[in-house]
């Protein structure tokens, strides 16, 4: 039994995570790379190795001839018989050939062949670790900036988190763990390459997948979700069983779950609204905070008219118009929103009637947590 090797193979195997079949394929690759710069070919030459005691033998097919033209390819009648007295012209004799006879180039060029399965091998090993973590959640560690550009190590390999994809505002320091979401995995000859993300919406999904235990196992829905990193996120959400609010779920008792999040998103504000399949009553909930008196929805045009009291309309529409457009993203309808003295100046509130026979003040069941 070949003790050292086996050995060394089961250590490659339990700290690299590469497997013993490839290093032993390796090695098989190396003798036939030795054979082929020591003898100029190795067309006849076949490695044998045991995978369970490494013990290992080179063995060159040979034709028996008259007269040997070509002493790689060929052996003389008289030195096969002297393996085996049966041999004839033209039979095959497998000829054991030492690696230890082996020159130095020859030696060197092998090792090189291992190394580079080895390197291979753990390019592989790691791309595929960290492929099954695309469009996931993942930890890391604040290594350093790179540029604009900010290298985070994710334990065995590092990720950059390039200047569009931070939020605006946000500064890291060195060893400072941050939750990121992983954009993209590339297989390059340097090892994986790794593209995170602070600024998209599914991070605000992933960390309510989680925080909140009836998210992660599906009881409760996030339907549609709109984001403006660093400033606001509005999300619908959607309970499977009617014995969970879905609302209060994401919260947590007394908002720790949802303040678990807006503390690693620094500040962010998040409104957690119940979604709804009749989109008068989902784009009302999506205003939130505003109150709204009437939403006229027209699912095939995607437009909606939306009616508040003349207090919230700087509400509805936010700062910057923020509110109305996560609104407007967090439910697909472009909203026409008026105040009710503007509504009434304008005669929206006859179309109002004449969809619905009357003024409607709906009460808005939503809950909202800033």
């Amino acid at each position: 039994m070949n003790t050292e090797l086996l050995e060394a193979l089961n250590i490659l195997e339990k700290e690299k995570n590469i497997s013993k079949d490839a290093l032993l394929e390796a090695i098989e690759q190396s003798l036939l790379q030795a054979c082929k710069n020591h003898f100029g070919k190795a067309d006849n030459v076949k490695v044998t190795i045991n995978p369970d005691t490494c013990d290992f033998s080179v063995r060159a097919e040979k034709e028996v001839v008259e007269e040997v033209e070509d002493p790689v390819l060929q052996i003389s009648l008289a030195d096969a018989r002297m393996k085996d007295s049966k041999y004839e012209i033209g039979d095959i004799v497998n000829v054991e050939i030492k690696s230890k006879e082996f020159g130095r180039i020859a030696t060197q060029n092998a090792k090189n062949v291992i190394l580079q399965k080895i390197r291979e091998e753990e390019r592989k090993v790691l791309f595929n670790q960290y492929y099954e973590k695309e469009h996931d959640l993942v930890t890391g560690i604040v290594q350093r900036y790179v540029g604009n550009n900010v290298s985070i190590n994710l334990g065995k390999v590092d990720a950059l988190l390039t200047e569009n994809e931070q939020v605006k505002g946000e500064t890291f320091h060195p060893t400072e763990r941050i939750k990121l979401y992983v954009l993209e995995v590339k297989d390059t000859p340097k090892g994986p390459k790794i593209l995170v993300s602070r600024t998209h919406p599914e991070l605000v999904k992933r960390l309510f997948e989680a925080e909140v235990t009836e998210v992660r196992d599906g009881i409760v829905e996030m339907k549609s979700i709109a984001r403006e990193a660093g400033s606001r996120t509005k999300i619908a959400v959607w309970s499977n069983d009617s014995d969970v609010d879905a609302v209060g779920a994401c919260v947590g008792m007394n908002g720790a779950r949802v303040n678990a999040i807006v503390e690693e998103l620094k500040g962010e504000k998040i409104d957690i609204i119940n979604w709804d399949e009749n989109p008068a009553l989902l784009i009302e909930n999506a205003l939130s905070p505003a109150k709204v008196i009437s939403v006229m929805a027209d699912p095939d045009e995607k437009t909606a008219k939306v009616i508040v009291p003349d207090y919230q309309l700087s509400l509805a529409i936010g700062k910057e118009g923020q509110n109305a457009r996560l609104a407007a993203r967090l439910t697909g309808f472009k909203i026409d929103i008026k105040s009710e003295t503007q509504a009434r100046e304008a005669g929206d509130f006859e179309d109002f009637e004449e969809e619905y026979g009357e003024d409607i003040e709906p009460e808005s069941d939503h809950e909202e947590l800033v």
